[in-house]
């Protein structure tokens, strides 16, 4: 699903809301995310789960192509871990 679509998918639901006010308030969500991700702050949304930023430290690692060896540089990861209630409606394979 593309933010296009989450739009238009608000655009349908919610009586009132424009294309365009609805694509904003996707863009809005997005950006407030990113940024506090970026401040290094987690994202709980109750019933969907967590967005972690974890700091990987450099390590040694090997070329795959030639297996020379080399240094992984250190590095800021995102994870996401999905909350039980998320679990357990994907594999109840029910609809949300």
């Amino acid at each position: 699903m593309t933010k296009a679509e989450i739009a238009a998918s608000l655009h349908d639901v919610i009586q009132g809301l424009s294309r365009k006010d609805a694509a904003a308030l996707v863009d809005l969500v997005f950006t407030t995310m990113k940024e506090t991700l970026a401040r290094g702050e987690k994202i709980k949304i109750s019933g969907f789960g967590n967005f972690l930023l974890r700091d990987k430290r450099s390590r040694p690692g090997r070329n795959p192509q030639t297996g020379d060896p080399l240094e992984i540089s250190e590095r800021r990861v995102l994870t996401f871990r999905p909350s039980p209630v998320l679990k357990q409606a994907l594999n109840a394979k029910k609809i949300l």
